[in-house]
């Protein structure tokens, strides 16, 4: 494998075609932030503000000055959504708004963590990028939010009765062992750890099931499994991308079988996730193979794919598994030849089952800045690794 030609594919395509499209469509130079809501050309199509994308967007800009270049360019973008989120995308407590009016009103309240772990990565690299003490005050707080928040994250805004059916998701652990990393310098040590040890165990010991040989996506608040919709509900996009944040902490943290642990269960969820007659990763499944509720099951998403195509390429770097290269790969070809658009910048978010384009847009309430450019860095990155073995 050509591993030199590929990292220059890679790079690429992160900084002269994607970033570009971002930098230059979804500047929102009137009243800050950033437009997500893009059409297939660029074209702004709706011009609210959802908090998880600001912060990630934030953070794609601060990461890539911190790591990659310090462009000025970089850096305006980054500084002008921070302002932007600093004025108008919290409350008193420093709980972050779901989704603002592009002038910055608040439309929809705080229910969601994820905006609250995003807008703190963001000002956490931004804090790195500036030097900035305010940023890192702001990134601290939110995470403390987070800690707080973080066995009851939706507060007054769970629907759920409590004590019938209160279960636990497997996104808020996985997404926790990411977070942990991107804020380290920022935060208390012994916080840090804590966090760490506590959602290693969650992922790797409760939402990995030993008897299936994959990670669920919810189980009972004790642990178990349910025969619910939920209780059945396999993700692995989800599992794929988490075994990647894993690994990453298993090299943090010197811990070998960590890693070896994540390429084991990785290989295990490819298999089973993926779409034997026409391609490609199904979005959901069903772990007793019932039917799904989610009309989307089979479809076959951006972000899915990306993280599969990082996760396959961490683990062979880490391992030298050739069952990881293969796999790298099989979803590359999938995922450039399918995803990628041929005719304008950025790539789509969503397929049909049968890999056609269902959806022609390039951002919307979901599909932000984020998947395909960090996508594009980590595997521009690990490729240059593996060119120099």
């Amino acid at each position: 494998m050509d591993f030199k030609s590929l990292a220059a594919q890679y790079r690429d395509e992160l900084l002269h075609c994607v970033m570009p499209f971002w930098t230059d469509k979804s500047q929102d130079l009137e009243y800050g932030g950033y437009f997500s809501c893009l059409d297939r050309d660029g074209t702004v199509y709706d011009t609210d503000k959802f908090m998880w994308l600001q912060g990630r967007q934030l953070w794609m800009y601060s990461m890539l000055c911190n790591k990659v270049e310090r462009r000025q360019k970089w850096l305006d973008c980054a500084v002008q959504g921070a302002e932007f989120l600093k004025r108008h995308g919290h409350d008193e407590n420093y709980d972050w708004y779901f989704s603002l009016t592009r002038e910055g009103r608040p439309l929809v309240q705080p229910y969601n963590i994820f905006s609250h772990i995003f807008v703190a990565m963001g000002f956490a690299q931004l804090a790195v990028a500036t030097g900035n003490d305010e940023y890192a005050e702001i990134a601290r707080r939110t995470f403390e939010r987070v800690v707080q928040k973080r066995h009851n994250p939706k507060c007054r805004w769970n629907k759920a009765v409590p004590g019938t059916r209160d279960t636990k998701g497997f996104s808020l652990p996985m997404i926790l062992c990411n977070m942990a990393l991107e804020i380290e310098p920022l935060i208390d040590k012994e916080l840090l750890d804590s966090t760490i040890e506590e959602c290693l165990d969650e992922v790797m010991n409760v939402f990995y099931r030993e008897d299936l040989g994959l990670v669920v996506e919810n189980v009972t608040a004790d642990g178990r499994l349910e025969d619910t919709f939920e209780g059945r509900l396999m993700n692995p996009g989800h599992a794929l991308e988490a075994m990647w944040f894993i690994m990453d902490l298993g090299v943090r943290l010197g811990r070998r079988e960590l890693v070896d642990k994540a390429v084991r269960i990785a290989l295990r969820t490819a298999e089973y996730g993926w779409d034997r007659k026409y391609g490609g990763i199904f979005y959901f499944m069903d772990r007793l193979g019932k039917p799904l509720h989610q009309l989307e099951w089979d479809q076959k998403l951006w972000w899915v794919h990306m993280e599969a195509v990082v996760c396959m390429l961490k683990g062979y770097s880490l391992t030298g598994s050739q069952e990881c290269l293969q796999w790298f790969e099989k979803l590359h070809n999938y995922t450039w030849d399918h995803f990628k658009d041929k005719e304008f910048p950025e790539w789509y978010g969503y397929l049909n089952r049968r890999g056609e384009v269902l959806l022609p847009l390039k951002g919307g309430k979901w599909k932000g800045c984020f998947h395909i450019p960090r996508g594009l860095y980590q595997c521009w990155q690990i490729l240059e690794q593996c060119d120099k073995l």
